[in-house]
């Protein structure tokens, strides 16, 4: 076998993982409105990155491919990231059912069916 493998040069190797922060805070892959905590929770559960762009067809392949390497090599910085915006979402939730109270809802609408 001849001396024509490949050569990689470690400074040309490095790649920018395909993600952007929106105006909200929300980490989303690639130029998508799909977010960062879909795409892992996905995977979590055991789709592969050829499902996850079958489920999100805005999703490129190398993209979910790219994000899912990130993910597996910084679980516990992506986990933290998670952890925080569950937390964000629960004190929205909250803040929410203070200012709307959801009781009676349901009856006020059938009423107005009727």
């Amino acid at each position: 076998m001849g001396g024509g493998g490949i050569k990689v040069n470690r400074a040309d190797t490095t790649e920018r993982v395909p993600v952007h922060t929106d105006a909200d805070g929300v980490i989303r892959v690639g130029g998508t409105r799909v977010s960062l905590d879909t795409l892992v929770a996905a995977f979590d559960v055991g789709a592969t990155a050829e499902k996850i762009v079958q489920q999100y067809p805005s999703v490129a392949l190398a993209d979910a491919y790219s994000v899912i390497a990130y993910y597996l090599r910084h679980q516990s910085e992506i986990r933290a990231y998670i952890t925080r915006r569950q937390q964000q979402a629960a004190g929205v939730r909250e803040e929410n059912e203070r200012r709307f109270d959801p009781s009676g809802v349901r009856d006020r609408l059938m009423a107005r069916r009727r």
